[in-house]
């Protein structure tokens, strides 16, 4: 499997097992948004992954943007559900199914309102060094 789907997998797993994020978000945690999105959601966006190998062994650094969404006037809904992802994500003891996680970051998070001027949209963006 490829490290970043690897990675992604276990962030879903650790993201739908956190009660108190569900409590916000629900089961709206989606790979791209979909057509008729609701409110609060989070989205994976951007992947990325590059060669960390060793003399010994395969591996990737890998970065993965989650994209949060509310419709909630003001930041505060974005910025909760943001707070939740750092927490669950940086530094988790991720399990992953064919690779070794040495390493997970959360190495950015903003809010911003979006283009249509509705919508808050919150960045947070992942990091993490994988042993295959």
């Amino acid at each position: 499997m490829i490290a970043a789907l690897d990675l992604q997998a276990a962030i879903v797993a650790a993201l739908a097992a956190d009660l108190n994020l569900a409590a916000l978000v629900g089961d709206r945690i989606h790979d791209g948004a979909p057509r008729a999105m609701e409110f609060p959601a989070v989205t994976f966006g951007e992947a990325w992954q590059s060669d960390w190998s060793s003399d010994n062994e395969p591996g990737g650094d890998v970065r993965l943007t989650l994209h949060v969404w509310s419709r909630a006037i003001g930041k505060r809904e974005a910025w909760t559900i943001i707070g939740h992802l750092m927490r669950r994500l940086h530094d988790a003891p991720l399990v992953l199914e064919d690779s070794a996680l040495v390493l997970v970051r959360v190495a950015f998070a903003e809010v911003r309102l979006d283009p249509d001027g509705q919508t808050e949209h919150g960045v947070v963006r992942v990091a993490a060094l994988i042993e295959n």
